[in-house]
């Protein structure tokens, strides 16, 4: 590994414990109205093929969004493949049965496979360009381009106000945000 590319993942493996603190004392502190405005975003796109998450440790949860717009339209979660490939995703609904995934999150035991049209993204930190640093797998870069590539795609980052970071080391094989949504409002970023 050359000596920029170990910097480059210091710099990373920095940015994400940090951002891992600053989210832990977010969760600690959260309220069942940490989605209000993610279902306000929601609700102008009635109907669209959405994929949500279901969250994991200090995720902030977008679940009662997601159940919300289950009752206009198809919602899925993402589902792992494997190392290097994009996601894939399963429907969901509430109440569906759930079974372990890669990694822990639930998943859906059984549904058809649905291509989101919006997908609410998890994160680690963002920044207000639209930047996002995920949990260094890649699994979001890849399936966002994958989508971009076959037509529009609203990719909205759900994450507590905290997680928000300057100087982001960013790559360019990430894939932005076209909107970020914490349990505080809704940013508009500068248009790519």
């Amino acid at each position: 590994m050359t000596d920029l590319a170990a910097a480059k993942v210091a710099a990373k493996a920095a940015a994400r414990a940090a951002a891992f603190a600053r989210r832990k004392n977010a969760h600690a502190g959260a309220d069942a109205t940490q989605a209000s405005h993610l279902s306000s975003v929601l609700a102008a796109h009635r109907g669209v093929p959405l994929a949500g998450y279901m969250a994991m440790r200090t995720e902030i949860d977008p679940t009662p969004a997601m159940e919300e717009a289950a009752g206009h339209g198809p919602v899925s979660v993402p589902i792992i493949q494997g190392t290097g490939q994009p996601l894939l995703f399963r429907q969901w609904s509430p109440g569906c049965a759930m079974e372990p995934g890669p990694f822990g999150a639930a998943i859906p035991a059984t549904g058809d496979w649905i291509t989101p049209q919006i997908l609410i993204v998890p994160l680690v930190a963002f920044d207000r360009q639209g930047g996002r640093l995920g949990y260094g797998g890649g699994f979001y870069d890849r399936t966002l381009e994958g989508l971009r590539a076959r037509g529009p795609v609203l990719a909205i980052g759900f994450a507590f106000a905290a997680q928000e970071a300057e100087g982001l080391p960013l790559e360019e094989t990430d894939q932005p945000l076209d909107l970020i949504v914490t349990e505080n409002g809704i940013l508009d970023l500068p248009p790519r």
